[in-house]
C-alpha cells in the first residue's frame, strides 16, 4: 500500500484547543453536542478536554459516555508527569486514566529552553518524564498519542536534543508522535525539511499539530501529510488561542480534493458547512462570510464578467463545485453588475426574464442608481427579489401604508424615553389605524406595523426581526449624513435581509421593515399559506 492510499486521521482539538480562545465558553451540554456531530462527519479523534484541568471536562467525559457514538473515539488530554515523582501517583495521569476516554493524549517538552526555564529540570530527567509517562499509560490505556510540544522551534535551537525526546516517546511504545508548531511560527518549507529529518530517526506514525500565528497552520498541515503525517489534528472553523489552530474546514476538502486523500465519506463532507455554522450558532459567534470553502463569500461573485463565464463553465471563476462541501454559488448584486447577474438572480428566484428585454437593462439601471445612492444588496436579496418583481409586474400589492408617526418622549430626567408610533395601513378596501410602543423608535414602528396588519395576515406573527444594521454613508457629514440600515427578518422557513437609505433613520428603517412584511407575506403566498 502507498502513502497516498493511506487513511490520513482527523484528530479534532475544537472542544479542548478551540476554547482557548478569548470569546470561547461552551457548557458541557454543547460540548457533548459538537461531539456528535463530529463523530457523523467522519473525525476519527474528538478531543473531550483536560480532565484533571476542571470540573466541566470531567463532567464531559461522564456524560460522552452516555451516547452512542458510530466511530470516533474520545481522546482525554493531559501532561507528563510531574518531576519527583512516578506516574502512579501523579494526579493528572491518574485522572487521565480514570476519565475511561478510548484514547490518552500527553504532551511533553522537546525545546531544551523550556526545559530549562519552565520545568527548571535536566535535559536527561525530562527525557525520563516522556519515557515513564507513555510507558504506563500504555500498561493502562487501548491507544497513547504524544504531543511533542514545541517541537519546531526546539528543533531549530537544538536538533539532536528534540530528536531524542521522540525517541524516547518512540521507545516507550506511544502509537503516534504529533509535531506541534505550538507558537505558530513556522513556516511550509521548514515542515517540510523537519519531517524529513524525523524520518530518518523515528519509525512510529507522525502528527501534525499547527497553530495560526503566521497564517500557515493549514498549509503547514498539508505539507507535513505531503511528507508522510497520517495524523491532523485541528479545529473547526479554525478556533484557538491567540490567532487559532489548523481549520479543519479548510484541510478536510483540500486533503480529499486537492491531495487525493482520504479522511472521511463524500457525503460527510457535504456536511462541513453545516457543522461549520452549527459550532459558529453555539459559540454565539456569528460566522466568518469569507471564510475559505464553508463561508457565505467563498463562492459569491459580484463582477459581472466573472457571473457570466462561471454560468458558462463554473471552473473559470471557482477552484471546486461548493455542493461538495455543502455550499452554493452565489451571485451578487451591485454596482459592478452586469447583465448576466441579473439573468443569474432572476433565474435564482424562479423568474422568468429574456437577456434580449429590454426590462433586464432598466433593472439593472435602476440597481446602479439605488446603489448611487447608499443601497446594497448583497446583504438584502429579498429587498432585491421585491424590486424585480415589482418591475416585472408580478408582484402582489399586500398593503399600503398611507401615513406614520413616530413619537420619543422623555418623561423626566432619570427615566427612560418611551418610543411609540402611530400607522394608518391600507388593505384592500379597509383602513386600520393603530399605534404601538416599543424599546426605541424602530421597535414601535415595528410593533405597530404588525398590529395593524396581523388581523390581515395572521402569519406575520411567525415572524421575527433578528438583526439591525445601521451604516451612516458617507462619513463626515455628521447628523446630516445619509443612513442604510440592513434588517435581518426570519421565520420557521428561513431568513432574509431587506434595505433601507434615507437621510433620517427612522425613514431608512421603514422601507427595511416595509419590504421584510412584504417578503414575509410573498413567501407565505408561494407556499399556499395565504
Amino acid at each position: 500500500m502507498g502513502q497516498r492510499d493511506t487513511l490520513v486521521k482527523l484528530y479534532d482539538t475544537t472542544l479542548r484547543d478551540g476554547t482557548q480562545s478569548e470569546d470561547i465558553s461552551f457548557q458541557v451540554e454543547d460540548k457533548v453536542r459538537i461531539a456528535l456531530e463530529l463523530d457523523q462527519i467522519g473525525v476519527h479523534y474528538i478531543e473531550g478536554g483536560w480532565p484533571g484541568s476542571n470540573p466541566k471536562d470531567i463532567a464531559f467525559f461522564k456524560e460522552i459516555k452516555k451516547e452512542t457514538l458510530s466511530q470516533a473515539k474520545i481522546a482525554a488530554f493531559g501532561s507528563t508527569r510531574r518531576a519527583k515523582t512516578t506516574p502512579d501517583k501523579d494526579n493528572n495521569i491518574r485522572t487521565l486514566i480514570q476519565s475511561e476516554p478510548d484514547v490518552v493524549t500527553i504532551f511533553g517538552k522537546t525545546w531544551d529552553f523550556h526545559v530549562r526555564e519552565a520545568l527548571r529540570i535536566s535535559l536527561d530527567e525530562n527525557m525520563e518524564l516522556i519515557y515513564d509517562s507513555l510507558a504506563f499509560l500504555k500498561q493502562n490505556v487501548a491507544e497513547v498519542v504524544y504531543d511533542a510540544e514545541h517541537f519546531f522551534d526546539g528543533y531549530k535551537a537544538n536538533p539532536d536534543y528534540a530528536i531524542k525526546t521522540l525517541l524516547a516517546a518512540q521507545d516507550a511504545k506511544a502509537d503516534c508522535i504529533v509535531l506541534c508548531d505550538t507558537n505558530g511560527g513556522t513556516l511550509p518549507f521548514e515542515v517540510g525539511r523537519i519531517i524529513e529529518a524525523v524520518k530518518k530517526q523515528i519509525t512510529i506514525p507522525l502528527g501534525i499539530h499547527a497553530h495560526n500565528d503566521s497564517e500557515c497552520a493549514v498549509a503547514n498541515s498539508l505539507v507535513a501529510v505531503e511528507h508522510g503525517a497520517i495524523h491532523v489534528q485541528g479545529t473547526l472553523n479554525g478556533f484557538g488561542e491567540r490567532c487559532g489552530n489548523a481549520n479543519l474546514c479548510s484541510i478536510i476538502p483540500a486533503l480529499k480534493m486537492k491531495m487525493g486523500r482520504e479522511c472521511i465519506t463524500d457525503a460527510q463532507m457535504k456536511r462541513l458547512r453545516t457543522i461549520s455554522r452549527y459550532v459558529y450558532e453555539l459559540a454565539n459567534l456569528v460566522p466568518n462570510k469569507h471564510q475559505p470553502y464553508v463561508g457565505n463569500s467563498a463562492f459569491a461573485h459580484k463582477g459581472g464578467v466573472h457571473v457570466s463565464a462561471i454560468q458558462r463553465h463554473p471552473e473559470t471563476y471557482e477552484h471546486m463545485r461548493p455542493e461538495v462541501v455543502g455550499n452554493i454559488t452565489r451571485v451578487l448584486i451591485s454596482d459592478l453588475s452586469g447583465r448576466s447577474n441579473i439573468l443569474a438572480k432572476a433565474e435564482e428566484f424562479n423568474l422568468d426574464i429574456d437577456s434580449k428585454d429590454p426590462l433586464t437593462l432598466e433593472i439593472l439601471e435602476e440597481i446602479k442608481e439605488l446603489e448611487n445612492k447608499g443601497y446594497q444588496f448583497e446583504g438584502a436579496e429579498a429587498s432585491f427579489e421585491l424590486l424585480m418583481r415589482r418591475a416585472l409586474g408580478n408582484m402582489r400589492h399586500f398593503f399600503t401604508v398611507t401615513g406614520f408617526r413616530v413619537i420619543d418622549a422623555r418623561n423626566g430626567e432619570d427615566k427612560k424615553p418611551l418610543s411609540e408610533a402611530t400607522v394608518k395601513v391600507k388593505v384592500g378596501g379597509r383602513i386600520e389605524h393603530t399605534a404601538a410602543e416599543g424599546s426605541g423608535p424602530v421597535n414601535a414602528l415595528d410593533n405597530a406595523l404588525r398590529k395593524a396588519l396581523e388581523s390581515f395576515y395572521p402569519k406575520l406573527r411567525e415572524m421575527k426581526l433578528l438583526d439591525y444594521k445601521v451604516r451612516v454613508l458617507p462619513a463626515g457629514q455628521g447628523t446630516a449624513s445619509v443612513t442604510r440600515v440592513l434588517i435581518e427578518s426570519g421565520d420557521k422557513a428561513g431568513r432574509w435581509g431587506t434595505v433601507g437609505v434615507s437621510d433620517n433613520i427612522i425613514d431608512a428603517s421603514y422601507h427595511a421593515l416595509v419590504d421584510a412584511l412584504q417578503y414575509k407575506l410573498l413567501r407565505d403566498q408561494e407556499a399556499g399559506k395565504g
